[in-house]
């Protein structure tokens, strides 16, 4: 796990590096510099704008006594695609618009229930539940 972290947290930014340098070469310095700010300037406002709705579907379905499963994912996704967006380049942008995009999200998260499900009922992820 730690070898695929760090392969990870290596080579994306390696990768984003050199697509940057090659969009700079076709498009110039200054309108890469441009396209990244207005990615991030976009997706402040989609992060902020879906995280007050996930907010807000959060309290009316504890408020109505349901358990918030869908919501509570939906901010996963709010949350890492907001990490996404912080980070400058072509491809984490590309995942942090996947994340934030409601009609994007939706077949995430149903693919990640199915795969919570999958991994709760071979064993491979155990679930305790604690009552006060």
């Amino acid at each position: 796990m730690f070898f695929k972290l760090l392969l990870l947290f290596t080579i994306v930014p390696l990768v984003e590096l050199y697509l940057l340098i090659e969009l700079g070469k076709v498009v110039g310095a200054p309108l890469t510099i441009v396209l990244v700010g207005i990615t991030g300037f976009i997706g402040v406002i989609l992060a902020k704008a879906e995280g007050l709705a996930v907010l807000g579907r959060l309290r009316y379905q504890l408020e109505g006594g349901e358990l918030p499963g869908d919501a509570l994912l939906d901010g996963l996704f709010i949350l890492v695609g907001s990490a996404f967006l912080l980070t400058p380049g072509l491809i984490t942008d590309t995942f942090g618009f996947l994340f934030l995009v409601p009609l994007t999200r939706l077949p995430l998260r149903l693919f990640l229930k199915r795969k919570l499900a999958q991994m709760m009922a071979d064993g491979s992820m155990n679930v305790y539940i604690r009552r006060w």
